[in-house]
C-alpha cells in the first residue's frame, strides 16, 4: 500500500475540521506565531533560542524534571509522551509550526511516535508548517559517491528503515493535510558545547579508526547551523521537500578525527583495517565504518538560503 493511500489509517480522522476558523480572523492574542517543539533537546533548545520574542515557543516534555530548565529559557514545556497517545490530545491546534526532532522508538520497522503526534495535529485546526529531522542513514551505503537529495532510499539498519516510516508520514500528512512539510537529511552532529559533541572523548580513549584503504566518507553539521537550518525550513521550506542539512564535507572518517587530534593537541588515533575493526569495535561503530556517502547541499543554501557559519568541520572544531 502506498503512503499516500495509507494516510486516512494514519490520521483516523477529518483532517480539516468543518469549523476550522481562519488564523487571520482569531483575535490577536491568538494570531501570535506559536512554535511547538518535539524532542527539545541541544538541538531545539538552539533552535528556540533564535525564534524572535514575538514567537510563543513550547515544547512537549516527557519528564516533569526537565519542565523548569526550559522554562528558564522561556520554553513553556507541555506535558505528553510520544508513546502515549492520550497524553497528545491537548496538542491538538496549539501550534502555527511545528518542529520535530524525537527519534523513532528503538525497536521495530515503524515509527508508531512519528504516527501517533501526527494524529494528534490532525484532531484540530492543523500547523502551517512541519519540520522534521531525519538522518542521513536512509541512504545506506553508497559506495563515496556525492549524493543529492533525489537518491534511491536504501536503508540498511533498522534504525534507518524508522527514519524512512518516519518521513513518509510527515509527506503523508503534508499532502492530506495541505501542511507545508519539510525533512531535513542530518549527518553527524558536533558542537564544542554540546554533549559528546567533539571527538575529544574517542581521542582520549584511543579509540581506532579505520586504515587509509578501507576508511570511508563522512557528512557533519555544525549543531548552531543545524538549528538554524531548522528555522529556515521552517518559514521557507517548500512543501513537502527533503533538504541535506550538511556542511557539504569532502572528508573521510579517519582524516576527520585526524584534523581533530592535531587540533586538540592529542596523539591521532590508531589506523587498523576492517577486519581488525569487526574484532576490536562494538557493532554501533562499526555501523558507521559500514556507510560511505559525500552529501551535496545545494538546496540548503540556494533554496533554504543559508550561510553557513562553519562551512568546514575545521572551522567548526578550532578552539575558541
Amino acid at each position: 500500500m502506498s503512503i499516500l493511500a495509507g494516510s486516512s489509517t494514519l490520521l483516523n480522522r477529518p483532517i480539516l475540521p468543518s469549523n476550522q476558523t481562519p488564523l487571520g480572523a482569531l483575535p490577536a492574542r491568538f494570531r501570535r506565531a506559536r512554535v511547538l517543539i518535539v524532542g527539545c533537546g541541544d538541538v531545539g533548545q538552539r533552535a528556540a533560542r533564535r525564534l524572535p520574542p514575538r514567537v510563543r515557543v513550547l515544547a512537549l516534555v516527557r519528564d516533569a524534571a526537565a519542565a523548569p530548565a526550559l522554562r528558564a529559557q522561556g520554553i513553556a514545556p507541555l506535558r505528553g509522551d510520544l508513546d502515549d497517545t492520550a497524553s497528545l490530545r491537548r496538542l491538538a491546534g496549539i501550534a502555527t509550526h511545528v518542529i520535530h526532532l524525537a527519534p523513532p522508538p528503538g525497536e521495530g520497522e515503524g515509527d508508531a511516535r512519528t504516527q501517533a503526534l501526527l494524529r494528534a495535529l490532525a484532531r484540530r485546526s492543523v500547523p502551517a508548517a512541519l519540520v522534521y529531522g531525519s538522518t542521513s542513514g536512509v541512504y545506506g551505503d553508497c559506495g563515496g559517491a556525492w549524493i543529492d537529495e533525489t537518491r534511491a532510499l536504501n536503508p540498511q539498519t533498522a534504525r534507518a528503515r524508522r527514519r524512512v516510516a518516519a518521513e513518509g508520514h510527515v509527506r503523508a500528512f503534508g499532502r492530506a493535510a495541505g501542511v507545508r512539510a519539510s525533512i531535513l537529511r542530518i549527518p553527524g552532529i558536533y558542537a564544542a558545547d554540546r554533549p559528546n559533541g567533539t571527538p575529544r572523548e574517542r581521542l582520549l580513549r584511543g579509540t581506532p579508526v579505520l586504515a587509509a584503504a578501507d576508511d570511508v566518507f563522512t557528512n557533519h553539521i555544525h549543531a548552531d547551523d543545524l538549528a538554524r537550518a531548522v528555522l529556515a525550513a521552517l518559514w521557507r521550506g517548500k512543501p513537502q521537500r527533503v533538504v541535506h542539512a550538511s556542511d557539504g564535507s569532502d572528508l573521510r572518517m579517519g582524516d576527520y578525527f585526524d584534523l581533530a587530534a592535531d587540533l586538540y593537541g592529542l596523539p591521532r588515533p590508531p589506523r587498523i583495517s576492517r577486519a581488525q575493526a569487526a574484532e576490536q569495535l562494538s557493532p554501533v561503530q562499526l555501523s558507521f565504518m559500514r556507510e560511505s556517502r559525500r552529501m551535496h547541499n545545494r538546496r540548503l543554501k540556494q533554496e533554504l538560503r543559508l550561510r553557513l557559519r562553519y562551512p568546514t568541520v575545521a572551522a567548526g572544531l578550532a578552539p575558541a
